[in-house]
């Protein structure tokens, strides 16, 4: 039987249904498995998209042609039958069910396994082909439990404070963030103090009803004042811009799975690493791909190579999509 997707210049395409997956060129009609900017694009036709993650497209891509539908609700795009699951990743994340003639296949977008106060757990959807991403696609990558994560940020806020440096700590702005946020708010009530790229989201997350520690932002405080001993949640992207320079003293930490490597933190002159990521860890991949039965396996963005591997080991066939997604993690 031809394959239910194929890979194109423009991005995954469903020959059965005309859409594309997450499109990275303009194409008539996409389905999106989630708002981070390399999944969701300008330029395409239509949208289709899980209906608790239409206000950040929207954030994200303006005025456009949605069409958000309900977790589980299946609907035709030409002569497949579609239907969106959560994912687990972030707020609206979902996973795209394509089923034609009685065959299914799945594609993950990215998704993780890990309990998050912020968004809806993700789903195993049995399937013939499962299409998973693989960011995190090496054993080494096996993650902590995030409460003690929160924890640990915590302490470190109040060692910082002793010493009367504020805590600066990075992570990605829609996603993580917010659900660090959510995961603070059971130690501490003491409000952070967020970026600008980050209050936005923020308020979209809040506005959905997500329970969250309390904010303030950095902006609306006078200048000159002193953020010592303050939690400060900030975008990869102000590390060493002039934004940095409004506070006097500080540690600075990085939030995400790639801190799982110490390396990663020393060669990027943070202070402080804290293993907290929005993807699957290697174990939770193998996982997936065990629960959903699938007879076939198709790898994208990241180390496929171990991947493919493990599941040909164990007797799963296996290949590779070459996509041009990102690690927002």
């Amino acid at each position: 039987m031809t394959d239910l997707i194929v890979l194109r210049p423009e991005g995954l395409y469903c020959p059965a249904g005309d859409f594309h997956i997450d499109p990275w060129r303009p194409v008539p009609r996409a389905v999106i498995t989630h708002g981070h900017g390399d999944h969701a694009r300008t330029g395409m036709g239509e949208y289709h998209a899980a209906a608790p993650g239409l206000p950040i497209l929207q954030w994200r891509l303006g005025a456009q042609a949605y069409h958000p539908h309900a977790y589980g609700d299946a609907f035709a795009l030409g002569d497949a039958r579609v239907s969106l699951h959560p994912a687990g990743h972030v707020l609206g994340s979902a996973q795209v069910r394509i089923e034609v003639d009685g065959v299914v296949w799945v594609a993950s977008g990215d998704y993780k396994r890990q309990h998050d106060p912020t968004c809806a757990p993700f789903e195993v959807v049995p399937c013939d082909v499962f299409i998973t991403e693989a960011t995190f696609g090496l054993p080494i990558y096996r993650w902590p439990d995030t409460a003690e994560v929160a924890r640990d940020i915590v302490a470190w806020r109040e060692e910082c404070a002793a010493r009367g440096e504020t805590a600066i700590l990075y992570c990605y702005a829609l996603g993580k963030a917010q659900r660090l946020l959510a995961e603070l708010a059971a130690h501490t009530d003491r409000p952070a103090f967020l970026h600008g790229a980050i209050d936005t989201g923020t308020t979209i997350y809040r506005d959905a009803g997500i329970p969250m520690l309390g904010t303030r932002r950095v902006a609306d405080e006078a200048r000159g004042g002193d953020f010592a001993g303050e939690l400060v949640l900030a975008p990869p992207s102000a590390a060493g811009s002039p934004w940095i320079r409004r506070f006097r003293k500080a540690q600075q930490g990085f939030a995400s799975g790639w801190m799982r490597i110490r390396g990663n933190r020393r060669r990027r002159n943070y202070d402080r690493g804290f293993v907290v990521s929005d993807h699957a860890d290697w174990p939770a991949l193998l996982r997936t791909v065990r629960e959903t039965g699938a007879r076939r396996v198709i790898a994208t963005h990241g180390a496929t190579d171990a991947l493919v591997r493990a599941l040909n080991d164990a007797g799963i066939a296996t290949g590779v999509f070459r996509t041009d997604y990102g690690g927002d993690d």
